[in-house]
C-alpha cells in the first residue's frame, strides 16, 4: 500500500469503550515445517518428558529479584519509544547487503537468484533515508522481521549440509503484536518500515504496525501489564480472526482491571486503543509470573514439542525464541539471539573442562528453569538433573553426525546434555556437552 501523506499527522487518541477484541483458545496454522523429520534419539525415551517432574528442584526468586528483573524488562521493552535515534550499533548495519552481495544466494529448490533481483531489494530499502522518519511505533499483530523489504526467501546452496529450508537468511526475527518500535524510514514503495524493537530490528511489513503519539503512549504504557501464559491463542476482531498471539505476548491492563488493552491500526495507519476481553482467565496472568514449581512447569510444556521454526517463521520459535519467552513470563528480559542472551545474565565459564566435571559444573553452578548454556549458535533451558546428569529443554534443530550431516530432530525436546549418544554415527567433538561454553545466571 502507498502511505499518504496524511498518514504523518497524528489524531486524537481513541478508546473503543466495549471490548471488540476478543481473545480465544486456537491452534497454529499447519504449514509446511510440520512435515520436516523429526527424529528421537534415546533421552526421550529415556528422560522424564513431563517439565513437572523437574520443577521440584527449582529456586525461587524473592518477591524483591522478581519485581528488580520485571522493572528492568518492562524498561527494555519500551525503550524504542524512548530512543532519540536508531541505537543499532554501526557493526551490525548492513550484513543483509553483504550477504546476498558477497556469495551466491540460491531460492529453495536450489536456483540461484541473479544480482538483478537481490539489486532491486537493496535499492526498495532506500538505505540512504536510514534514520530520517524517527517515528514511534506499535505492533498490531504477529508479524515476521525480515532482512530485506521482500518476502522472497533466499538461502545458501541448498545443497550443503545444514543449508537450504527452513535457513531462510531473510527472515531476521518475529514480533508479538503490541512490540513498541522506533521507525527508522519506509522502503520505496512504502509496503516495509524499517524499525527497531527492543530485542530485534529489521523489516516489517507496513501494514502490521501503526504509528504512535503521546496520548496512546500514555494510555498504552500505564505500568500494569499481563502476558499471555498459552501458546498459539487467536485476536478476534468483531468475530473475525486478526492475529495468531504467542505466548509471551504482553497487554497493558485497561483501568477497570477486568479488560486488557492492543492496539489496533486505523485507516489512516495510526494506532488506537481497543479494549480486549479473554474470554478464559487462564490464558494470560499479570506479569511477572510468580516463579513457582507449578508455574515453570505448565510454561514449559507449553512449547515442548513445537517445530523448530528458524527466526520465528511459520509462526514457530527457534531455540532462542523459546528461552526468551519463556523467561520473559518471570519477568526476565533477554534479547533475540543466543550470542546475545549469553551475554544478558551472569556467565559461568565451563568451556574446556572435561565432560565429567562440566557436568558437575552445570548441576552445582545452574540454578533450575532460570538458568541457561550456551554454546556459539545454540542455547538451552537447565530444567534440573536425572540421575545425575543435567536435563535441558530446547528448540534442537539436529543432533551432527560423523558426516556433516544433522539427524533431525527439528522441535523442542527434553534431553541430557549428550543427545543421540546411543548412535555410533554421532560426532563426539560436536556433542553439546563438548561444545558448551557458559552457563548463564539470572
Amino acid at each position: 500500500m502507498h502511505i499518504k501523506p496524511l498518514l504523518f499527522t497524528f489524531l486524537v487518541l481513541s478508546l473503543s469503550l466495549q471490548a471488540n477484541y476478543t481473545l480465544k483458545e486456537s491452534k497454529r496454522t499447519t504449514s509446511k515445517i510440520d512435515h520436516m523429520p523429526k527424529n528421537v534419539v534415546a533421552d526421550m525415551q529415556k528422560i522424564p518428558q513431563d517439565p513437572a517432574f523437574y520443577a521440584t528442584q527449582i529456586k525461587p526468586f524473592s518477591k524483591t529479584q522478581q519485581e528488580a528483573f520485571d522493572k528492568k524488562f518492562n524498561e527494555k521493552y519500551f525503550r524504542p519509544w524512548a530512543a532519540q535515534s536508531l541505537e543499532i550499533p554501526k557493526k551490525d548495519l548492513g550484513w543483509e547487503v553483504n550477504f546476498v552481495s558477497k556469495k551466491p544466494i540460491f531460492k529453495a529448490d536450489g536456483s540461484i537468484i541473479p544480482s538483478s533481483v537481490y539489486k532491486q531489494w537493496i535499492n526498495n530499502a532506500d538505505y540512504s533515508q536510514l534514520d530520517s522518519k524517527k517515528y514511534k511505533a506499535i505492533t498490531v499483530k504477529h508479524t515476521n522481521v525480515k532482512a530485506l523489504p521482500t518476502e522472497h526467501a533466499f538461502y545458501r546452496d541448498p545443497k550443503k549440509p545444514g543449508e537450504g529450508f527452513p535457513f531462510d537468511y531473510n527472515q531476521n526475527s518475529s514480533l508479538h503484536m503490541n512490540v513498541p518500535l522506533y521507525l527508522s524510514h519506509f522502503s520505496k514503495d512504502k509496503q516495509w518500515a524499517f524499525v527497531r524493537a527492543s530485542y530485534s530490528f529489521g523489516w516489517v511489513r507496513t501494514t502490521d504496525l501503526a504509528l504512535v503519539n503521546e496520548a496512546f503512549i500514555q494510555t498504552f504504557q500505564n505500568g500494569n501489564y499481563a502476558m499471555v501464559i498459552k501458546d498459539n491463542l487467536r485476536l478476534y476482531d468483531a468475530g473475525k480472526a486478526l492475529s495468531i498471539v504467542k505466548l509471551g505476548t504482553i497487554f497493558p491492563l485497561s483501568s477497570d482491571g477486568k479488560s486488557y488493552l492492543a492496539a489496533k491500526r486505523n485507516e489512516k495507519g495510526q494506532a488506537s486503543i481497543e479494549q480486549v476481553n479473554v474470554v478464559d482467565d487462564t490464558l494470560i496472568a499479570r506479569k511477572p509470573l510468580p516463579f513457582t514449581p507449578a508455574n515453570v512447569a505448565m510454561l514449559a510444556k507449553e512449547f515442548f514439542g513445537e517445530p523448530y521454526g528458524w527466526g520465528g517463521s511459520y509462526e514457530c520459535r527457534d531455540c532462542s525464541a523459546t528461552t526468551r519467552d519463556f523467561l520473559g513470563a518471570f519477568g526476565i528480559f533477554i534479547r533475540r539471539n543466543s550470542s546475545k542472551q549469553a551475554q544478558d545474565g551472569k556467565s559461568v565459564l565451563i568451556q574446556g573442562l572435561p565432560k565429567a566435571l562440566k557436568k558437575q559444573t552445570i548441576i552445582k553452578k545452574a540454578d533450575p528453569f532460570r538458568s541457561l548454556l550456551y554454546v556459539p549458535g545454540h542455547i538451552v533451558l537447565y530444567l534440573g538433573e536425572y540421575k545425575g546428569e543435567p536435563v535441558v529443554m530446547h528448540t534442537y534443530w539436529g543432533v551432527r553426525k560423523n558426516d556433516g550431516t544433522k539427524l533431525i530432530t527439528g522441535r523442542t525436546i527434553i534431553t541430557s546434555t549428550e543427545p543421540g549418544k546411543e548412535r555410533s554415527d554421532v560426532r563426539e567433538g560436536s556433542k553439546l556437552i563438548n561444545t558448551l561454553k557458559t552457563i548463564v545466571l539470572f
